[in-house]
């Protein structure tokens, strides 16, 4: 007869234990976690738009004149030939190879 009410004061404790624990663990998940999903990317967006100088930059006329035509061609001329003649470089690791005045 000891034994049954240990049995049974122990097992009640135990569900009283885990009725306190459980319940009061899973509301404090399910309170924050809507929270959190509404605001993903909030700071994503928000840095973004501060990057941006002027969002209507197209819609507005330039404040400064910009490059003319002929200027502009001829930069783009000189762009593409770099790339069909490439300059050459100097090697600055060979420095006093092959130069004459050797003292022997």
């Amino acid at each position: 007869m000891k034994l049954e009410l240990f049995v049974i004061t122990r097992r009640a404790a135990l569900l009283a234990t885990l009725a306190a624990l459980g319940g009061g663990s899973l509301s404090g998940c399910m309170s924050s976690s809507p929270i959190w999903d509404a605001h993903v990317g909030d700071a994503v967006r928000t840095v973004t738009r501060m990057q941006i100088i002027n969002p209507h930059a197209g819609e507005d006329n330039p404040s400064t004149p910009g490059v003319d035509g002929v200027a502009a061609v001829a930069a783009q001329e000189q762009y593409a030939k770099s790339f069909q003649t490439p300059a050459t470089t100097v090697n600055p690791f060979v420095i006093g190879i092959g130069s004459s005045g050797g003292s022997r």
